[in-house]
């Protein structure tokens, strides 16, 4: 028997997919729910399993090619016993989270939001849900993964009970808040819904589908409304794979990306929105876009600079060349940093730091705190203890701007920068820094970290961040000058320490001596913070650390 494998869906307002990859060619065995194929919409980038088990008869679209949605991508030869009567139940198949629900019989339906994972994080996108329908979960046991711009974590259920019901499937973004499910509480007793009870319900989705013109005119009116919102928020906008390659082959800049009206969910711009510039483009002057940008943003001197810089070249892949589309997080880090730099006015300041004394604490001490504590002692905690007390001397350092107002913060919750694989960047914080001694921050370092690399990390472990260290050194660059960390308006670089020789006074007399030395690096916001606040607060940390009192251990 033959069966139809069509273009899902991926959205309400997604028409049309791309072919990013077959995994499987004409004449192979295909199972059930194994991966089939990949695609590239305006919202997302996903794997499809096939609705099937058989033998790929046939591929009618091939890599690289974009086709409407419920178009036959490929045709499955079964083995007669098909589980779907045509393509629209097949797809019902393959994505029964969507239109299975259930009903309650006593007990208390809880609702489950997407979490806020940081002050600047406004949507979220589930990874992979860890319990279907009907499963027993227990409370903080995992529910399901999320990744955003900031962070992939697991998110754990709030209660006990039973998973009621999914309203947000694997590969769809929602806003913050949004409920993307619902556990009924110990006391509640699930049935799942008949077929009576669950056609009305597909309905209700076909009436939202097919009575799209009231949600296209909603959607319309959207991004025209706002235009100078985007604008002013240009660096949190999201640019799907497709439309990014299309920008990179016709040589589109960022700049003239912003400018784009957007028709998507949210003023997204779509591959019909980027075409259509394109064609307009043509018929125009070149200087047109820039004329636009220099208009809308005109206090942003930056541009012009920009404008000055060569074109950027248009690559294709080729035997010497492998284009690799950013993921949705590297693209974030890259509009973030983009907007961090074009919002503070970055200063960087450079001091070294001699370690040796505490070299050779750690060198003396590490094996018991390990085998004692169960703390593994590092540099990073010391630094983190004078970068503190440093910031209690000069409170400018651990504040934000808000308009023309300085809001200097009273508590210290102290950031640092965790990579993590393949090519991410996390950034925790120590809440209430100033309250812990060397232990206590090396313990909490350590606890973060460990979370930051599992998925473990919660929306208040990054969240509400003062003040951010960021360790290149572990790498073994000696220094560098980082971003800094919006809002907040400053960053300490933590440099490798290496062995070498100086000059040190021993007894009035100049000596020169092996030293385990440091670079720091801070980057300073120039509206806040002017060169000789920078400076004291460098040296600061310095004499700190050069002259610890290792008793206080």
């Amino acid at each position: 028997m033959k069966v139809d494998v069509i273009m899902p869906k991926m959205g309400e307002s997604i028409n049309e997919g791309t072919i990013i990859k077959w995994h499987k060619k004409v004449g192979d065995h295909v199972k059930r729910d194994e991966i089939l194929f990949e695609i590239s919409t305006d919202k997302v980038d996903t794997e499809i399993p096939s609705p099937e088990e058989g033998i790929l008869q046939e591929i009618k679209v091939y890599e690289q090619e974009t086709v409407e949605v419920d178009t036959v991508v490929a045709i499955l030869e079964t083995n007669g016993k098909s589980e779907a009567k045509d393509s629209k139940e097949n797809q019902e198949v393959q994505k029964p989270k969507e239109e299975k629900s259930t009903k309650q019989v006593g007990g208390n339906l809880i609702d489950i939001p997407m979490p806020k994972m940081g002050e600047s994080v406004m949507e979220g996108t589930i990874i992979k849900w860890h319990k279907k329908i009907g499963d027993v979960v227990k409370k903080d046991e995992t529910l399901f993964e999320i990744s955003t711009d900031k962070v992939d974590t697991e998110v754990p259920s709030p209660e006990e009970g039973t998973l009621a019901e999914i309203l947000v499937s694997e590969q769809e973004t929602v806003e913050v808040g949004t409920v993307v499910a619902k556990i009924s509480s110990k006391s509640g007793v699930q049935k799942e819904s008949s077929p009576q009870t669950s056609a009305p319900q597909k309905e209700e989705k076909q009436i939202v589908t097919e009575g799209k013109s009231e949600l296209e005119q909603t959607q319309n009116v959207q991004p025209e409304s706002r235009p100078q919102q985007k604008v002013e928020h240009s660096g949190n906008r999201f640019y799907s794979p497709l439309v990014m390659n299309i920008a990179q082959k016709e040589n589109v800049s960022y700049d003239e990306l912003e400018q784009i009206e957007g028709s998507g969910v949210e003023g997204r711009v779509t591959k019909k929105d980027i075409l259509q510039y394109l064609e307009d483009r043509k018929k125009s002057d070149a200087p047109k876009p820039q004329q636009k940008q220099v208009q809308t943003k005109p206090q942003e001197s930056y541009s012009v600079e920009q404008k000055q810089e060569p074109a950027r070249q248009s690559f294709q892949s080729s035997n010497d060349v492998e284009l690799i589309p950013m993921d949705n997080i590297r693209q974030k880090i890259m509009h973030h940093m983009v907007q961090s730099r074009d919002t503070s006015v970055h200063v960087s300041g450079i001091i070294e730091v001699d370690m040796t004394k505490i070299d050779n604490f750690i060198k003396n001490n590490k094996e018991n705190f390990l085998n004692r504590e169960n703390i593994k002692l590092t540099y990073m905690p010391f630094i983190a203890y004078a970068c503190v007390n440093a910031l209690k001397a000069y409170p400018y350092v651990n504040s934000s701007l808000d308009g023309t107002n300085i809001a200097v913060k009273k508590y210290i919750n102290l950031g640092f920068a965790v990579a993590v694989e393949p090519n991410g960047l996390i950034v925790p914080n120590i809440k209430n820094a100033d309250d812990k001694n060397i232990r206590g921050l090396a313990k909490a370092i350590g606890e973060l970290s460990y979370k930051s690399r599992n998925k473990k990390l919660s929306p208040d472990d990054i969240s509400g961040g003062t003040f951010t260290i960021t360790n290149y050194g572990v790498f073994g660059t000696l220094f560098g000058n980082p971003i800094i960390n919006q809002p907040e308006v400053a960053i300490l670089g933590v440099g490798s320490i290496t062995k070498k020789p100086v000059v040190i006074e021993v007894d009035g007399s100049d000596v020169i001596a092996i030293r385990s030395m440091m670079y720091l690096s801070l980057s300073h916001d120039h509206r806040i913070i002017d060169g000789m606040l920078g400076g004291k607060f460098l040296k600061h940390i310095k004499d700190t650390l050069e002259n610890f009192d290792t008793n206080l251990i």
